[in-house]
């Protein structure tokens, strides 16, 4: 009798599958449009004006349009410049055919050349020797640098002159007014002291941090108390009562100069103490 054979469990695996969905956004970048800053070394087209320097702006002045040069340090020899009308460039060596020159002319003190006559913008600009020194291109953010500085001057010569004593104040204006000075009240001499550092900014300042400056009013205040005497030749500085001398003002020397200086030594230190006791009774 044949043994039953036994049938086994068949186990079924179950295979389970992640189903990834990747989800993927397309967009499309969209370059936002910049300002082109033109780089230093570039040339920049644009209208250009040139004026000349100094006060005088005479009806017409005429600068070098011919025979003269400019050194190129890439090349290392000069160049001759020319300005002709119908080449496009202003280097003789580069010309070609033809050069009918042209005159460069300023009027009332100004030149305006427009964005079109480039090879005139660059020979003014970038090549005449006369380039600010006798003209200059006109830099709307160069005069304001220009203008802030004198400002920032200004600002520094009124703020000082608020804070000066009453001696300097009279001191300073003395160098402006002369011998008038003595006249002013103090309020006086205060109003003119801040109108003159703010008109002279810079002679303000130069005044202010001078040592002699306080020395040459007190020799100027002696002399006009009478107690020192400068004489007719204005070598001597003599006493007032006698006519003694007491110091020689060295040739081309200013004599109030010498005389602070003189101050300083150690004779002009009892001289100086001498007469300070005299303007103070």
């Amino acid at each position: 009798m044949a043994k039953k054979q036994e049938t086994k469990p068949v186990v079924v695996e179950e295979t389970v599958t992640e189903e990834v969905t990747e989800v993927v956004n397309d967009f499309v970048e969209v370059e936002i449009p910049r300002e082109r800053k033109v780089p230093s070394n570039e040339w920049e087209i644009k209208d250009r004006v040139y004026y000349l320097k100094g006060d005088k702006k005479p009806l017409s002045r005429s600068i070098k349009a011919a025979n003269i040069y400019w050194f190129d340090e890439e090349k290392g020899y000069e160049r001759e410049l020319k300005y002709c009308q119908n080449q496009k460039t202003s280097f003789v060596d580069e010309m070609k055919g033809d050069q009918r020159l042209e005159h460069i002319i300023f009027r009332s003190g100004s030149l305006f050349v427009p964005k079109e006559k480039t090879t005139l913008q660059k020979l003014l600009s970038l090549y005449h020797p006369h380039k600010d020194s006798i003209y200059e291109e006109y830099k709307p953010s160069k005069l304001a640098e220009e203008e802030i500085d004198v400002l920032d001057m200004q600002v520094d010569a009124l703020v000082a002159a608020r804070n000066v004593d009453i001696d300097m104040a009279e001191a300073i204006m003395r160098v402006e007014k002369g011998s008038g000075v003595s006249k002013l009240s103090s309020k006086e001499l205060r109003r003119d002291l801040l109108v003159f550092a703010r008109n002279n900014p810079k002679l303000f300042l130069e005044l202010a941090d001078d040592e002699n400056v306080m020395l040459r009013n007190f020799g100027i205040k002696s002399v006009e108390e009478g107690i020192l005497r400068l004489s007719s030749d204005q070598r001597n500085f003599l006493w007032g009562s006698n006519g003694r001398k007491i110091m020689t003002i060295p040739f081309d020397e200013h004599p109030y100069t010498a005389l602070a200086h003189w101050f300083k030594t150690d004779e002009g230190m009892e001289i100086f103490s001498n007469i300070e006791k005299r303007l103070n009774n």
